[in-house]
Protein backbone atom coordinates (compact mmCIF):
# COMPACT_ATOMS: atom_id res chain seq x y z
CA UNK A 1 0.00 0.00 0.00
CA UNK A 2 3.15 2.45 0.88
CA UNK A 3 4.68 1.75 -2.44
CA UNK A 4 1.65 2.09 -4.24
CA UNK A 5 0.85 5.45 -2.64
CA UNK A 6 4.70 6.34 -2.97
CA UNK A 7 3.90 6.16 -6.76
CA UNK A 8 0.86 7.90 -6.60
CA UNK A 9 2.41 10.73 -5.64
CA UNK A 10 5.27 10.83 -7.74
CA UNK A 11 2.84 10.20 -10.60
CA UNK A 12 1.10 13.57 -9.46
CA UNK A 13 4.22 15.67 -8.81
CA UNK A 14 5.08 15.09 -11.79
CA UNK A 15 1.58 16.20 -13.00
CA UNK A 16 2.44 19.34 -11.19
CA UNK A 17 5.77 20.06 -12.61
CA UNK A 18 4.07 19.83 -16.17
CA UNK A 19 1.09 21.87 -15.14
CA UNK A 20 3.93 24.37 -14.38
CA UNK A 21 5.76 24.65 -16.86
CA UNK A 22 2.77 24.66 -19.62
CA UNK A 23 1.79 27.95 -17.31
CA UNK A 24 5.11 29.30 -17.51
CA UNK A 25 5.75 28.63 -20.88
CA UNK A 26 2.16 28.85 -22.66
CA UNK A 27 2.66 32.01 -24.43
CA UNK A 28 5.41 30.02 -26.14
CA UNK A 29 3.68 27.35 -27.58
CA UNK A 30 0.30 29.19 -28.00
CA UNK A 31 2.39 31.27 -30.43
CA UNK A 32 4.01 27.99 -32.02
CA UNK A 33 0.33 26.76 -32.07
CA UNK A 34 -0.32 30.08 -34.46
CA UNK A 35 3.07 30.33 -36.59
CA UNK A 36 2.51 26.91 -37.61
CA UNK A 37 -0.82 27.51 -39.62
CA UNK A 38 1.04 30.57 -41.54
CA UNK A 39 3.52 29.64 -44.68
CA UNK A 40 3.53 33.33 -46.50
CA UNK A 41 6.09 33.96 -48.87
CA UNK A 42 7.12 37.02 -51.37
CA UNK A 43 5.46 37.85 -54.21
CA UNK A 44 7.02 36.86 -57.55
CA UNK A 45 5.89 37.79 -61.43
CA UNK A 46 3.42 34.87 -62.30
CA UNK A 47 1.10 34.26 -64.78
CA UNK A 48 -2.53 34.65 -62.43
CA UNK A 49 -3.52 34.99 -58.95
CA UNK A 50 -6.08 32.56 -57.24
CA UNK A 51 -8.34 33.42 -54.78
CA UNK A 52 -9.16 30.55 -52.61
CA UNK A 53 -13.12 30.76 -51.55
CA UNK A 54 -14.13 30.72 -47.92
CA UNK A 55 -13.02 34.26 -47.16
CA UNK A 56 -16.11 36.43 -46.00
CA UNK A 57 -13.95 39.28 -45.12
CA UNK A 58 -12.99 40.49 -48.15
CA UNK A 59 -9.06 40.40 -47.13
CA UNK A 60 -8.38 37.14 -49.61
CA UNK A 61 -9.51 38.85 -52.75
CA UNK A 62 -8.77 42.94 -51.74
CA UNK A 63 -5.22 40.97 -51.33
CA UNK A 64 -4.88 39.51 -54.54
CA UNK A 65 -6.34 42.98 -56.23
CA UNK A 66 -3.09 44.33 -54.51
CA UNK A 67 -1.33 41.80 -56.55
CA UNK A 68 -2.39 42.90 -60.27
CA UNK A 69 -2.59 46.88 -59.23
CA UNK A 70 1.76 46.25 -57.99
CA UNK A 71 2.39 44.72 -61.51
CA UNK A 72 2.73 40.98 -59.91
CA UNK A 73 -0.05 39.34 -62.05
CA UNK A 74 -2.35 40.75 -64.89
CA UNK A 75 -5.26 38.65 -64.00
CA UNK A 76 -7.42 37.11 -60.68
CA UNK A 77 -8.95 33.85 -60.84
CA UNK A 78 -11.61 34.07 -58.32
CA UNK A 79 -12.61 30.59 -56.87
CA UNK A 80 -15.91 29.96 -54.68
CA UNK A 81 -19.17 27.95 -53.76
CA UNK A 82 -21.71 28.08 -56.65
CA UNK A 83 -24.96 29.53 -55.36
CA UNK A 84 -24.09 28.82 -51.48
CA UNK A 85 -24.73 32.66 -50.64
CA UNK A 86 -28.16 33.23 -50.49
CA UNK A 87 -28.37 31.68 -54.18
CA UNK A 88 -25.08 33.69 -55.34
CA UNK A 89 -21.97 32.35 -55.90
CA UNK A 90 -19.29 33.25 -53.08
CA UNK A 91 -17.16 34.59 -56.03
CA UNK A 92 -19.19 36.77 -58.07
CA UNK A 93 -19.98 38.70 -54.40
CA UNK A 94 -16.86 38.97 -54.04
CA UNK A 95 -15.89 40.33 -56.83
CA UNK A 96 -18.96 42.97 -56.75
CA UNK A 97 -17.30 43.64 -53.23
CA UNK A 98 -13.82 44.64 -54.72
CA UNK A 99 -15.14 46.06 -57.55
CA UNK A 100 -17.33 48.67 -55.20
CA UNK A 101 -13.71 49.33 -53.65
CA UNK A 102 -12.52 50.82 -56.36
CA UNK A 103 -10.70 48.25 -58.19
CA UNK A 104 -11.67 47.37 -62.31
CA UNK A 105 -14.38 44.19 -62.68
CA UNK A 106 -12.13 43.34 -65.63
CA UNK A 107 -9.06 42.01 -63.54
CA UNK A 108 -10.94 39.41 -61.90
CA UNK A 109 -12.44 36.00 -63.16
CA UNK A 110 -15.35 34.10 -61.40
CA UNK A 111 -15.04 30.61 -60.92
CA UNK A 112 -17.78 29.18 -59.16
CA UNK A 113 -17.30 25.70 -58.35
CA UNK A 114 -19.16 22.69 -56.05
CA UNK A 115 -15.81 22.45 -54.10
CA UNK A 116 -16.42 22.75 -50.06
CA UNK A 117 -13.18 21.92 -49.05
CA UNK A 118 -9.53 22.96 -49.97
CA UNK A 119 -9.02 19.34 -50.83
CA UNK A 120 -11.76 19.43 -53.05
CA UNK A 121 -11.52 22.96 -54.31
CA UNK A 122 -7.81 22.24 -55.75
CA UNK A 123 -9.23 19.56 -57.97
CA UNK A 124 -11.29 22.09 -60.00
CA UNK A 125 -8.59 24.76 -60.08
CA UNK A 126 -5.30 22.98 -61.18
CA UNK A 127 -7.20 21.33 -63.87
CA UNK A 128 -8.53 24.62 -64.86
CA UNK A 129 -5.39 26.68 -64.43
CA UNK A 130 -4.07 24.19 -67.23
CA UNK A 131 -6.77 24.43 -69.18
CA UNK A 132 -6.15 28.16 -69.11
CA UNK A 133 -1.81 27.79 -70.10
CA UNK A 134 -1.02 28.97 -66.81
CA UNK A 135 2.79 27.99 -65.60
CA UNK A 136 2.60 30.09 -62.66
CA UNK A 137 0.55 31.61 -60.00
CA UNK A 138 0.25 33.64 -56.64
CA UNK A 139 -1.93 30.75 -54.23
CA UNK A 140 -3.65 33.90 -51.92
CA UNK A 141 -6.10 32.77 -48.80
CA UNK A 142 -6.12 33.85 -45.19
CA UNK A 143 -2.72 33.64 -43.26
CA UNK A 144 -3.85 30.93 -41.04
CA UNK A 145 -4.98 28.70 -44.06
CA UNK A 146 -1.68 29.17 -46.03
CA UNK A 147 0.29 26.23 -44.22
CA UNK A 148 -2.01 23.61 -45.10
CA UNK A 149 -3.44 25.17 -48.23
CA UNK A 150 0.31 25.29 -49.47
CA UNK A 151 0.72 21.31 -48.73
CA UNK A 152 -2.30 20.24 -50.77
CA UNK A 153 -1.53 21.87 -53.89
CA UNK A 154 1.87 20.97 -53.72
CA UNK A 155 1.06 17.48 -53.49
CA UNK A 156 -1.45 17.55 -55.99
CA UNK A 157 1.01 19.51 -58.25
CA UNK A 158 3.54 16.87 -57.69
CA UNK A 159 1.00 14.28 -58.42
CA UNK A 160 -0.01 15.77 -61.61
CA UNK A 161 2.69 17.96 -62.78
CA UNK A 162 1.88 21.26 -63.41
CA UNK A 163 2.53 25.15 -62.47
CA UNK A 164 4.57 26.23 -59.74
CA UNK A 165 3.36 28.83 -57.04
CA UNK A 166 3.90 31.14 -54.29
CA UNK A 167 1.66 31.29 -51.53
CA UNK A 168 0.55 34.49 -50.03
CA UNK A 169 -1.07 34.89 -46.92
CA UNK A 170 -3.99 37.84 -46.43
CA UNK A 171 -4.74 39.03 -43.68
CA UNK A 172 -7.93 37.47 -41.63
CA UNK A 173 -10.20 39.00 -38.55
CA UNK A 174 -9.44 38.12 -35.65
CA UNK A 175 -6.09 35.90 -36.44
CA UNK A 176 -2.89 36.94 -35.25
CA UNK A 177 -0.34 34.18 -34.82
CA UNK A 178 0.92 35.82 -31.73
CA UNK A 179 -2.42 36.80 -30.04
CA UNK A 180 -5.37 34.61 -31.15
CA UNK A 181 -5.61 33.25 -28.20
CA UNK A 182 -6.67 36.23 -26.42
CA UNK A 183 -9.70 36.72 -29.09
CA UNK A 184 -12.85 34.04 -29.02
CA UNK A 185 -13.31 34.16 -31.98
CA UNK A 186 -9.59 33.68 -33.09
CA UNK A 187 -9.74 30.76 -30.76
CA UNK A 188 -12.48 28.96 -33.10
CA UNK A 189 -10.08 30.03 -35.84
CA UNK A 190 -6.96 28.01 -34.78
CA UNK A 191 -9.36 24.87 -33.23
CA UNK A 192 -11.34 24.58 -36.65
CA UNK A 193 -7.85 24.80 -38.61
CA UNK A 194 -5.84 22.93 -36.43
CA UNK A 195 -8.91 19.83 -36.85
CA UNK A 196 -8.60 20.17 -40.21
CA UNK A 197 -5.00 20.43 -40.64
CA UNK A 198 -4.88 16.66 -38.86
CA UNK A 199 -7.91 15.65 -41.11
CA UNK A 200 -6.11 16.31 -44.09
CA UNK A 201 -2.67 14.60 -42.93
CA UNK A 202 -4.84 11.39 -42.42
CA UNK A 203 -6.22 11.78 -45.92
CA UNK A 204 -9.40 12.80 -45.16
Amino acid sequence: MARRFSRFLKILGAFAVLAVILAVTHTWWLRAAGYALVHSEQPVKADLAVVLGGDYSGQRIEKAANLVRQGYVPAVLVSGPAEKMYGFSECDLAIDYIVRRGYPRAWFIAFPNPALSTRAEAGYVLPELRRRGVRSFLLVTSDYHTARARRIYLAMERAQGGAWFRTIAAPAPHFTPDGWWRDREGQKTVFFEWSKTIATALGK
